[in-house]
């Protein structure tokens, strides 16, 4: 038989998976899956409740909850030589990762995902020791994500990330960095710098268009010093996929970022805070094998496509 060990977060989507638990259960039984539950208690708990289903050899790892909840799963998983195949059923705010995967955000059509869909590997990011599956940043703008309050982010969803980030405009400035990535380098007043595996990062479905989940490079974005003006139409541009045709960003593929500086700087990790600099990124290529549907299967794994930048004299700044 086979065996699945479901970890979901029992405050995530209004305690919605909670109340249809005895429902996701019965399905897994039909399916042929021994299954368990862990509910968290609390920051890091899905870490040790993966590091132990690891450790007893299950089959799945199912998580439940927020881009929070399945990193942590993640970190636990990523410790294993042995690692099982992960499902997700997303019941956070946001939801960056399903989305990238293509994961809906319900839990019924989540469920069937897991119990009658393919299992294919995609890239993680490592950082000083922890993992990451969507981004990784620095600078005080990336600081937005983890200071909106979990209540507001309950109630009014990704929004929240911009009303924190307007009450942050006043205090943005630049930091001087260095962001060694691959056998090149960047060195520069910068006003923030993001690590991307996938093409969804806070609510932006554009931000990366070329991120290929699978291919081992992470994609490197790099805003330098701008002003409150630039900094906005640099933000209405990235809501149409236009952002890299400003001249203040920099787009690079690498496997391997360095990033320096001589004063603290917050990292950020999948949304929540990472520590602070120095910070040494690396792309773990095809280290994590997950449950999507079918269709992305085959769009994943399929023929690669080349991607050309845009021509920044075609952009309308």
């Amino acid at each position: 038989m086979k065996t699945a060990r479901i970890i979901y977060n029992p405050t995530a989507g209004k305690e919605t998976f909670k109340n249809q638990l005895s429902d996701v259960l019965s399905r897994f039984e039909k399916s042929g899956y021994i299954t368990s539950t862990h509910a968290t208690t609390g920051p890091n708990d899905a870490t040790y409740a993966a590091r132990f289903a690891c450790e007893e050899n299950f089959d799945l790892i199912v998580a439940v909850g927020g881009d929070g909840t399945v990193n942590e799963v993640i970190n636990g998983l990523a410790e294993s030589d042995e690692r099982p195949a992960l499902g997700i059923i997303p019941m956070g705010t946001v939801n960056d990762f399903t989305s990238a995967l293509n994961i809906p955000n319900d839990l019924d059509q989540a469920v069937d995902i897991i119990l009658n869909g393919k299992t294919t590997k995609v890239d993680l990011g490592s950082m000083n020791g922890k993992f990451f599956m969507n981004i990784a940043g620095g600078g005080k703008i990336t600081e937005v994500s983890y200071e909106a309050p979990s209540k507001l982010k309950a109630v009014i969803g990704s929004l929240a990330y911009y009303i924190k980030g307007i009450e942050l405009i006043p205090q943005m400035r630049s930091i001087n960095l260095r962001i060694e990535h691959d056998d090149e380098l960047f060195e520069g007043e910068v006003m923030l710098f993001l690590i991307g595996l996938t093409n969804s990062i806070g609510g932006f479905d554009k931000l990366v268009p070329d991120a290929k989940l699978n291919d081992g490079y992470f994609t490197l974005l790099i805003l330098e010093d701008v002003n409150l003006a630039e900094f906005a139409h640099i933000l209405t541009m990235a809501t149409r996929g236009e952002h890299l045709k400003h001249p203040k960003i920099h787009y690079f593929k690498a496997r391997d970022v360095k990033v320096t500086s001589y004063e603290e700087v917050q990292l950020n990790l999948d949304g929540e805070f990472g520590g602070v600099l120095p910070a040494h990124f690396q792309n773990r290529r095809e280290f994590l094998k997950v449950r999507v549907p079918e269709e992305f299967y085959e769009q994943l794994n399929g023929e690669e496509t080349e991607y050309s930048l845009p021509d920044p004299e075609e952009a309308d700044i």
